[in-house]
């Protein structure tokens, strides 16, 4: 039981443009239980390329979906139908079950497979161009020669 609780009201008085990184803190810090099921992996595979991978173990491709709704990734499972038969022992998993991953800004979903029981989310960040570090050239102000500095001038035109 979390018995600490943190103020971010501070951060928002002081902060431009990062509330949804406040908000997103604010929420883990409400979140009183996890659901741990079904099991996941994270990793970061390159510099811009992460990799989820969930063991949904006695789920079908058809029973699993993925929807990605701005910067929220949610995977759901749904069994089509329930087995018949009287279990001795029911260990297999196979609850509904909704998991949500909170994307940063320009991580783009690149496929997912199902292959033995892990599903595998491939995903990449991709900052725009305009996005992107650059280089900016410095200029020097070339002395000219006799000391002369140049003038605007204008003409005044009559109407």
């Amino acid at each position: 039981m979390r018995t600490t609780n943190f103020d971010f009201s501070p951060l928002f008085r002081s902060s431009i443009g990062f509330d949804r990184m406040l908000n997103a803190l604010e929420a883990a810090s409400r979140a009183e239980t996890m659901d741990d099921w079904p099991p996941y992996n994270i990793a970061k595979t390159s510099d811009d390329d992460y990799r989820i991978t969930m063991a949904v173990a006695g789920f079908s491709q058809d029973e699993l979906d993925l929807t990605q709704n701005q910067n929220m990734l949610i995977v759901s499972g749904q069994k089509a139908n329930a087995e018949d038969g009287e279990y001795l022992h029911h260990g297999i998993g196979g609850q509904a079950f909704q998991r949500r991953f909170e994307l940063a800004d320009h991580v783009k979903i690149m496929g997912a497979s199902l292959v033995n029981g892990l599903l595998t989310i491939d995903l990449k960040r991709e900052l725009p161009e305009e996005m992107k570090p650059r280089r900016i050239a410095i200029s020097t102000d070339q002395a000219l020669p006799d000391g002369k500095t140049k003038q605007i001038e204008t003409a005044n035109q009559a109407a």
